[in-house]
């Protein structure tokens, strides 16, 4: 059974299983298709080559910022219940369970986290902003 590639649907299609195959199928070897397309390496996303067959190539920049901005806001996400119990705690007049300096570390994460993408080193992974160790002793 051959397998067949097409670069308009982004798929696979396999000879005597598909009744009908775009236009612009072409033959695909098994090694690429799994190589490519059911295992393809970390960091990598889909291309295509001249002849239409799917390749490994390095994310475009516009892929990495768009995935940098959403680990940007699951991270605030993941974060802010800290700073809603230290302001619910200084509002109710409680002892606070946060330092007044561990709250402004927050407060600065935070701000760094939303002004990321603006970082001259945006969408680098590893220029991420750091997160204040003592975060992850926090339990909510």
């Amino acid at each position: 059974m051959r397998t067949f590639y097409s670069q308009s649907q982004g798929c696979t299609y396999l000879e005597g299983l598909h009744a009908s195959m775009p236009a612009d199928a072409v033959p695909i070897d098994m090694d690429r298709m799994l190589s490519v397309i059911g295992n393809p390496g970390p960091g990598k996303v889909r291309g295509h080559d001249e002849s239409g067959l799917p390749i490994l190539v390095d994310p475009p920049v516009e892929y990495l910022a768009e995935a940098e901005r959403s680990w940007r806001d699951e991270e605030i996400q993941r974060v802010l219940w800290l700073r809603e119990r230290h302001r619910d705690e200084v509002d109710r007049g409680r002892e606070t369970t946060l330092s007044v300096d561990q709250f402004g570390e927050l407060l600065d994460y935070v701000q760094l986290l939303r002004d990321w993408p603006a970082n001259t080193a945006f969408p680098d992974k590893s220029s991420r902003p750091m997160i204040p160790e003592w975060v992850a002793s926090q339990s909510e």
